[in-house]
């Protein structure tokens, strides 16, 4: 039977080229996104593409009973969980005193809450079965304040916080935790933009380094991983 890696956010962007590489590599993929319809298109093509199984779900990660419901889901396959990728989360941008009103709440909930609440819900078996690598999708804008980023970079550095947590946590289970900090990727967020294209990191190289971070022995963990542009932040 084939590994599994459950993905959240996994219809676009990054989220996407990991569920991609993981299928490339042989894996069955447990993945949920708001759109439905997304959902089906992502499944029919991997299947098709990588001959693997992916099991789709409709959920907005940033809902709480949303994420059990996906949970439950992933756990109703009746798999062992080999890799979690925490990946679902937007952005808005703005400065703290001038965003509009909730977008703090909005972007804990869909940036923190909801890492939180998926691997709450497929944690314990897990922890069971002594196995497995949590990868949460971070940001540069975890380490790093800039111009614009608000709530966003709060919200990043909270998300790495309860990576580092869980890293410490997850050591007698010997669960893997990784905190992925990319900076500037060629995803939605940057729709509109007139930046170049070469200043943008490629989906593919940051599910590359995420793989390759799973790939080496389970005596060894990356803890935390950046990846910034060759030319630097924008």
């Amino acid at each position: 039977m084939n590994q599994l890696v459950v993905v959240t956010g996994a219809t676009k962007g990054i989220g996407r080229a990991v569920a991609e590489r993981f299928a490339q590599a042989g894996f069955d993929i447990a993945a949920c996104a708001r759109n439905a319809k997304d959902l089906q298109q992502m499944k029919e093509e991997i299947e098709t593409k990588f001959k693997v199984n992916v099991f789709v779900k409709t959920a907005d990660a940033s809902d709480k009973k949303q994420v059990a419901d996906f949970a439950q889901f992933v756990l109703m396959l009746g798999r062992q969980v080999n890799v979690l990728v925490n990946n679902a989360g937007h952005f808005i941008p703005g400065e703290t005193m001038q965003e509009e009103e909730g977008a703090l709440e909005s972007m804990i909930a869909s940036n923190v809450y909801s890492a939180y609440h998926t691997t709450r819900g497929l944690i314990t078996k897990m922890k069971q079965n002594k196995s497995g690598h949590i990868f949460n999708m971070c940001s540069i804008a975890s380490i790093k304040a800039y111009p614009n980023g608000g709530s966003y970079a709060i919200s990043k550095f909270a998300l790495l916080g309860f990576t580092k947590v869980l890293r410490e946590e997850m050591k007698p289970f010997n669960i893997r935790v990784t905190a992925v900090m990319p900076g500037a990727t060629k995803t939605a967020s940057w729709d509109g933009t007139d930046l170049p294209e070469n200043r943008f990191m490629k989906t593919e190289d940051v599910a590359e380094v995420i793989f390759n971070a799973y790939s080496i022995s389970d005596r060894s963990v990356v803890e935390e991983v950046i990846i910034r542009p060759q030319l630097g932040d924008i």
